[in-house]
């Protein structure tokens, strides 16, 4: 028979420590490999810039254009900021007033050109326009003046339907040259009233 040998203590305190610190170095690898928690990002609290911009609509008689004042978020560029008001615009007024754009109609792209802005829209800017000498008149002219006001370099602007020119939106307004705008459309102010719009007379 063998004889029964006693383990010393101290290599009992050996193997317990050496326990430990295999497993410390274990939990340590696992941590190596755990993922790193999501990081949070910050929050502003600044409130966004406004921009304060003019847009011309038609009265309720549809016979002149009139000016209705809103505010956007301040953009960074003339093209987002003309995207931006022309949107506006499509929307249409909020004060009684009469919409001078389909609200089914698109702004698919912006270009400037110089002086120009190209405005390219989808064809529901013709196919659900009314139509009507007067109504084509302050739909071109509407978009003009509403450009120039708010972007006194942009003078004039070119409409494109789905990409490419076209004559008209209905047969009676000639827009295949660009439109400049033109505040002789404008309701002339009533008595009280004071006239809002710049005086910068009629085409250029």
């Amino acid at each position: 028979m063998f004889s029964r040998r006693s383990i010393p203590a101290s290599a009992v305190i050996v193997l317990g420590l050496a326990a430990v610190f295999a497993l410390a170095f274990w939990a340590g690898k696992i941590n190596l490999f755990a993922p790193a928690p999501p990081e949070v990002a910050p929050t502003s609290t600044e409130p966004p810039v406004m921009r304060e911009i003019i847009l011309y609509f038609s009265d309720p008689q549809a016979e002149f254009l009139v000016t209705e004042s809103r505010e956007i978020v301040e953009c960074g560029s003339d093209r987002e900021c003309v995207r931006a008001v022309v949107e506006e615009l499509i929307l249409g007024p909020r004060e009684g007033l009469i919409t001078v754009l389909p609200p089914q109609a698109k702004l698919l792209a912006v270009d400037i050109e110089g002086p120009i802005a190209v405005l390219d829209f989808s064809r529901d800017l013709i196919t659900r326009h009314p139509g009507g000498s007067i109504s084509e008149l302050l739909t071109v002219h509407a978009l003009a003046n509403t450009v120039a006001v708010n972007f006194p370099h942009l003078r004039q602007v070119r409409i494109l339907v789905a990409g490419e020119a076209v004559e008209t939106l209905k047969g009676h307004v000639d827009v295949r040259a660009p439109i400049a705008a033109d505040f002789r459309l404008t309701r002339p102010p009533s008595d009280g009233e004071t006239d809002d719009h710049p005086d910068q007379g009629g085409s250029k």
